[in-house]
Formats: structure tokens, sequence, C-alpha cells
């Protein structure tokens, strides 16, 4: 079996990292810089940052950001928010980003996967996909989980992977900030639709959440983000529990 990966993820907001319960109600939680050198010091595999500042001058606020953090860490790190173009993905790589994370600007345009896919390679390329459950239908949501869209989560997310990206990181809108457990069972029903690696997202809020969602097998990665921001549950002692439960880690 694949070792299971933990993600921290940081949404970063004019620069500092903020976290809400069901993509509400931000409160600061900390310099990202900083908590993703801790965080990488600690042990998490990868780290994925979300730029959610409405900016005008984005491709600049991501090449800074990806500068800072490839200084600062040695693991991998994923950046997304506001990656609209195949410019932009080249901006956030060249400034030391492993993979870009791309969500709205691929609904609107699914053709850039394919183009970035083939510019970069599928294994840079990740599918942010933001979906709530409306009537039994999971349904993708853009512009930072405020707009629903025609598109429903399973054929995107096919989809996506016909068109070359390399992951799909799913957070589930009605799990989100609850800390009650992640969407284990659109989860499973994902694995069923694609085969490329899948990051739940979405939920977390006790080290049993993690040993449920891996022990179903439902995800190769699990993220989360103000339980590690606040300290609630610090990444070595996750990593431990996993272990001591007989899920392997990396």
């Amino acid at each position: 079996m694949v070792a299971k990966r933990i993600i921290p993820c940081l949404d970063v907001k004019d620069g500092r990292t903020v976290k809400g319960v069901n993509f509400k109600s931000l409160r600061d939680a900390g310099d990202p810089v900083e908590l993703g050198k801790q965080y990488s010091e600690q042990g998490a595999d990868e780290l994925v940052f979300l730029d959610i500042s409405a900016t005008q001058e984005k491709r600049k606020t991501i090449a800074e950001l990806a500068r800072k953090v490839a200084k600062e860490i040695n693991i991998p790190f994923t950046i997304g928010g506001g990656i609209g173009a195949v410019d932009d993905i080249s901006v956030a790589l060249e400034n030391g980003a492993d993979k870009v994370g791309i969500n709205s600007a691929a609904v609107r345009n699914p053709d850039l996967l394919d183009k970035a896919a083939k510019a970069f390679g599928s294994q840079c390329i990740v599918l942010a996909v933001d979906a709530k459950n409306i009537d039994g239908e999971w349904i993708v949501h853009t512009a930072g989980g405020t707009m629903p869209t025609q598109k429903e989560l399973y054929s995107w997310v096919r989809e996506a992977e016909n068109r070359g990206v390399g992951e799909i990181l799913f957070t589930s809108m009605d799990h989100d900030g609850t800390k009650k457990g992640f969407a284990i069972e659109a989860l499973l029903e994902m694995n069923q639709q694609v085969r490329i690696p899948l990051i739940a997202s979405g939920g977390a809020g006790a080290k049993i959440h993690f040993k449920e969602l891996f022990d179903a097998n439902a995800a190769d990665a699990a993220l989360a983000a103000s339980i590690f921001h606040f300290g609630e549950i610090p990444v070595p002692e996750l990593k431990e529990y996993l272990k001591t439960n007989n899920v392997i880690v990396r």
C-alpha cells in the first residue's frame, strides 16, 4: 500500500493565513511562511497555499508567495488561488512551487487543463474542486465556494483526469470547518470514477477522522487547516497516532 500523506493547508488573504467555517467567518491564523516552515520541520509531507485575496496583481502576489515559501521549506508545496492562465502556472513553478492548484479557471475554460498538463506535465497540475451536496447531487462551486455551477462533481473529475490532471483536491463545502469528519462516501465514489490520487479536504476535527478516512482507503492524502494552525492536533502527534493504528504514513 502506498503511504498516506498529511498536508496542512494555508488559505492566504492579504499576506496572512486565515481560516473559517463553511468558507465564511474568516479569522487570522498567522504568517503563512512561518507556519509553513513549522509544518515542514514537524514532518508534514506537503503543503498547500491558497491565495484567496482579491487583488489586481495576482501574478505578482503568487510569485512573491512562492519565492518566500521555497526559501524556507524543503518539502513539496502547491500554490493555488487566482491561477487563470498558463502564464500564471509558469510564474508559480518558476518561483519554486512544485504543483499548481486550478479551480475556477478550469471550470470556465476546461481547455486550460489540457494546455497546462501538456506544458508542465500532469504531476504539476492539481484540480481543486469545491462541491456542495444539493438535493442529493454534488454540485461544483467556484469563486471561493460562492458560485454554484452546472457541473456535477463526478463527471467533472472524470473529465479533468481525461484532460491530463495529475491529482484531485476535493473540498466538501458541507464539511469544511465543521470538524465532524471527512466526506468519505463522496470520496469512495470518486475513487471508483478516477485513477489519479485524491486529496481529502474539509471536516477534520480529530485524529480518528484521519484514521477512518485511510482505513476506508477513501483518499491518498488528508488535508486540514485549523486543527494544525491553532495547535489542536500537532502533525507529529497525528502521524504517531496513525502509525500506532496501522496506517502507513510517510
